[in-house]
């Protein structure tokens, strides 16, 4: 597996596991699965309500702890947030039934923004979380909460799929140290993404899917991916994609395929942000 050294010298795998709308009963299996297909970084969330699922399935993995990446995230806190947030990441960390997290990311950047990221930073010092960071900040949101606060963000999540690229914004987080990662990297099949003829025929050129030829574009610009699926065999076929490489040519033809918009919801919307900064989550 290749790895990413994140702005704190933590090594985090490019390509991991995401459990995102796997339900808690499927999760467990899930997640026995891709480890056994090899993955090491998974990817979770206190949103998701199957991380309780996620530790009994590292339970009895019998996989050496070092070996493996572990991340979930942090929903908005009610006030006072410093004090909400060492507790939701308390029950996280029970229901994951682990002594520390590899990594632990502000899920939306909503609430007492700052309030939540003290809290993670003392968690980092305190050596219970690895490496912090955020997820779904735009780049106004990002350069401002490294402008005011003593830790830059280890790492970013967002939507990164063919459709919505975010290159520039990759630019502008290498340029202070935070390591880009995506969520929705198949853009849940929107677009017709898994039949269009560009990335087929990129596909064909190398007998690799269309999901495997996405998950190489996306490594190979350096960006970590958490594919997810409930099927054995497509885990597999997912984690297949670090024997080919794009040319050049290929990685600017699918740089054609970029619409520059999101696919899936606003974080500028009023009312994606209410519903967003109003939903909290039971046990957090």
């Amino acid at each position: 597996m290749q790895t990413v050294t994140l702005n704190n010298g933590v090594e985090m795998p490019l390509l991991g596991f995401g459990v995102y709308q796997i339900p808690a009963e499927d999760t467990e299996r899930a997640v026995s699965e891709a480890l056994a297909a090899g993955y090491r970084l998974l990817d979770t969330a206190a949103a998701y309500g199957n991380e309780e699922a996620v530790g009994r399935a590292i339970a009895s993995s019998g996989i050496p702890r070092e070996e493996l990446f572990v991340t979930t995230k942090l929903w908005v806190q009610d006030a006072p947030a410093e004090d909400n947030t060492r507790r939701a990441f308390e029950t996280s960390l029970t229901k994951l039934g682990l002594d520390h997290l590899d990594l632990y990311l502000m899920h939306q950047p909503f609430g007492d923004v700052y309030g939540q990221w003290r809290a993670m930073e003392a968690l980092q010092h305190e050596g219970l979380a690895k490496a912090i960071g955020v997820a779904n900040f735009y780049p106004d949101r990002l350069i401002d909460l490294i402008l005011n606060n003593e830790v830059t963000p280890q790492v970013n999540q967002i939507e990164a799929h063919p459709f919505f690229q975010r290159a520039d914004y990759q630019d502008l987080m290498r340029e202070h140290g935070v390591q880009i990662q995506s969520w929705g990297g198949f853009a849940e099949g929107k677009n017709d993404l898994f039949t269009n003829p560009l990335l087929a025929g990129i596909g064909k050129e190398y007998g690799k899917s269309v999901a495997q030829v996405v998950l190489r574009w996306l490594t190979q610009r350096g960006v970590i991916a958490i594919p997810k699926s409930v099927r054995a065999e497509r885990m597999a076929e997912n984690f297949d994609v670090f024997d080919f490489e794009l040319t050049a040519e290929q990685m600017t033809r699918i740089a054609t395929l970029d619409t520059g918009s999101t696919l899936f919801f606003d974080h500028h919307d009023p009312d994606m942000v209410t519903w967003l900064a109003g939903r909290r989550v039971d046990g957090a």
